[in-house]
């Protein structure tokens, strides 16, 4: 008697989705929705372009407060908005992670705003939670890249945890290309703390 084979990862719907910000950029992406991810939860990814060459690709993490209201406390808005264009421009894929908080859930990371409010850094709030500095795990990101038949990449990211884990994870990351610094008087503390606790490539006036 066989047994039956174990089907990982794989494409469940893919649909054609237009675009548009709040400066007039527009974009019609595929949107494409996966089955079997390890994690069990609901990520996309936006393919722009054309990906007939090694794709540039960013994995970008929900944030609730700065892509969908705008908030200054943070620069995932804007740089959801950079990657979107930049990607359409060149060819590739953002993966939308459900990943809100660096992995703590929009409630947690509310509670680490009302600690940041009190002087403690992003990081040091969320260790004060009890939460890890950084809970992202990527391995779904590996897998949908996998669903997708994308085995190298050039990986628009300022942090390096993602290209350690998306190597480890058996992907090849061919080049790392920074995003730009969206730096404002709310956030330049929470860019600073990602520079000196985590390494990521930002570049702060002094």
């Amino acid at each position: 008697m066989s047994l039956p084979t174990r089907i990982g990862p794989s494409v469940r719907t893919r649909v054609q989705i237009p675009i548009t910000f709040d400066d007039g950029f527009s974009v019609t992406a595929q949107v494409v929705t996966f089955a079997g991810l390890s994690d069990g939860l609901e990520h996309l990814a936006l393919v722009l372009g054309r990906t007939d060459d090694v794709p540039l690709v960013r994995l970008h993490s929900e944030c609730l407060t700065g892509d969908v209201f705008g908030s200054a406390r943070c620069d995932c808005g804007p740089q959801l908005r950079e990657a979107v264009e930049r990607i359409s421009d060149t060819g590739g894929v953002l993966l939308y992670l459900r990943q809100e908080g660096r992995g703590i859930g929009l409630y947690n990371k509310l509670d680490a705003y009302a600690l940041q409010d009190l002087g403690f850094d992003t990081y040091q709030a969320n260790t004060a939670l009890g939460f890890p500095e950084d809970d992202r795990d990527y391995t779904a990101a590996a897998e949908m890249l996998t669903a997708l038949g994308i085995a190298e990449l050039d990986l628009l990211t300022n942090n390096p945890d993602k290209v350690r884990q998306l190597t480890e994870l058996g992907v090849t990351v061919r080049n790392t290309v920074p995003t730009g610094v969206h730096a404002n008087e709310n956030n330049v503390r929470y860019l600073q703390a990602k520079a000196d606790h985590t390494g990521h490539t930002i570049s702060l006036a002094s």
